[in-house]
């Protein structure tokens, strides 16, 4: 019960920062009030969802996946090889320069704009982590898209899939980021916050094409996070609550009946929700920062639940209630600690970096202590083989269920390959690549800005092949078979 109130405030929050970035974009290129925006745009996500279901959408994100990589293809395009607004890496890189030499940057290294030195980006790195340790690790959209599919396949779509979406910031920021600076885009800090930069530079760069393409973007990657969301959700209320604690015999309409009216209920509350955030002065850049606060207690406990035989059930539990506890004192202690704030605990004081850092890390941190050290102190023996005798599937019999059970071997093979894969990737991404360049100080040349450059159009553009071409060639049996009219001894 105590991870089913994680998962769901989960499901919350990243709902939340849809809407506020996706709403201040719509009303940043259209005008529309933002308010009207942040109420109508999860009608329009709840509708497609209601109509998709859980199979519909894995068909429609992999359409909506294509047209992001290709917008970004083309942002790369408009800045890198087009040259006639930012004169290419070559022009790219004299603006920026110039762009640090007129205004400085405070903490990083030289004031440049092309460093990884930045006191800023480290503690943002640190927050982002923690954060996303959280949506990914407490997000149910994550659980049931890897329980819909086999183990081993699981486990390497994820790998692969994180690749993918890596080039998709990474892509962006050295484009669109970067280009925002260099030409100069009249965009505030406020603005910033609420996500409005690539849409100032899409339109400094490109007009009103470059806006539409922003759009088109946004609603591409809205819809697909937001349906992800709401049949997370649906699968919480209809499963783990209704089926769980008030109808245990539930028939499989009764649990569309209930999936189906979770749905309509969190989109219309979701949108409400999104209404009074605005009205509070929330920005996307607030809340991003601020969910490794509200979820990150829970990060270790579940990895304890779920990898390791010993883990107590209370320890788990009193890790992350007493970590979320833990977290939010110290974010509010420290914010009003900040002399510059005169001690005044308001949205400025606790959207600080130093008090966003100190609370995400105290949360992550104290939650896992609490859950490792409980347990260990316990003499608690989990027998795993209670998950196959106590989970039951809907309306499915012996013989069904037996055929979607992977044999022990494969299910190891699986997680020692996830283990070392992610660890690889973690141990490249967030020690070998980005912290020498961060202790060392370097500040990139015109060479090793055009290698970044490289580095960065390389990745989204295998990223693009993989995403478009991948899919297609694995399941080109299945759509051979449906190209000269599907099974014949079937239909007849």
């Amino acid at each position: 019960k105590v991870f089913l109130v994680f998962a769901l405030m989960t499901n919350m929050i990243v709902t939340a920062m849809l809407l506020l970035g996706g709403s201040a974009v719509v009303n940043g290129l259209t005008g529309m009030d933002i308010s009207l925006a942040a109420f109508l745009i999860p009608i329009g996500v709840m509708i497609y969802t209601l109509v998709g279901g859980l199979k519909a959408t894995f068909v429609a994100d992999y359409m909506h996946t294509i047209i992001i990589f290709v917008v970004i293809l083309t942002f790369v395009s408009a800045v890198y090889i087009n040259t006639d607004i930012t004169g290419g890496i070559e022009g790219m890189y004299d603006k920026l320069v110039q762009a640090a030499e007129i205004r400085p940057v405070e903490g990083n290294a030289a004031g440049a704009f092309l460093t990884m030195a930045s006191a800023g980006g480290l503690m943002f790195g640190i927050i982002n982590i923690v954060g996303n340790f959280g949506t990914v690790f407490v997000d149910q959209a994550y659980w049931q898209r890897a329980i819909a599919a086999q183990p081993g396949s699981t486990v390497k779509g994820f790998l692969l899939g994180g690749l993918c979406w890596f080039a998709i910031p990474f892509t962006l920021a050295t484009t669109m980021g970067l280009t925002a600076v260099a030409l100069d885009v009249d965009i505030t800090m406020q603005q910033a916050q609420m996500g409005l930069v690539v849409p100032a530079a899409a339109t400094a760069l490109m007009g009103e094409i470059g806006a539409i393409m922003v759009l088109t973007m946004l609603f591409m990657a809205v819809t697909s996070a937001g349906s992800a969301e709401l049949i997370a959700v649906s699968s919480i209320v209809t499963y783990d609550l209704y089926r769980t604690y008030s109808n245990p015999n539930a028939t499989g309409k009764q649990l569309v009946k209930v999936s189906r009216a979770t749905i309509v209920a969190f989109g219309l509350g979701m949108g409400a929700l999104a209404v009074v955030l605005l009205a509070m002065g929330l920005s996307l850049g607030f809340v991003y920062l601020a969910m490794g606060i509200l979820i990150g207690s829970a990060v270790v406990p579940i990895a304890l639940t779920i990898l390791w035989k010993k883990t107590n059930k209370v320890a788990a539990t009193a890790g992350a209630v007493i970590g979320l506890v833990i977290s939010t004192t110290t974010w509010v202690a420290v914010a009003a600690s900040l002399p510059e704030y005169g001690g005044v605990v308001d949205l400025a004081s606790l959207g600080h970096n130093y008090s966003m850092l100190f609370a995400n890390i105290a949360g992550i941190i104290s939650g896992g202590v609490i859950a490792l050290v409980g347990s260990a102190m316990t003499k608690t023996d989990f027998d795993w083989k209670d998950l196959r005798e106590k989970i039951t599937l809907v309306e499915m019999s012996a013989t069904e269920s037996a055929q979607v059970t992977e044999d022990e071997e494969t299910l190891k093979k699986a997680f020692k390959f996830s283990v070392r894969g992610g660890g690889l990737m973690t141990l490249v991404l967030i020690i070998v690549w980005p912290m020498p360049l961060i202790a060392s100080g370097y500040v990139f040349e015109l060479g090793s800005y055009a290698v970044w450059v490289a580095i960065s159009v390389i990745w989204v553009s295998l990223a693009s092949a993989i995403v478009i071409f991948l899919p297609i060639i694995e399941a080109r049996h299945g759509i051979a078979k449906v190209l000269r009219g599907g099974d014949k001894t079937q239909g007849a």
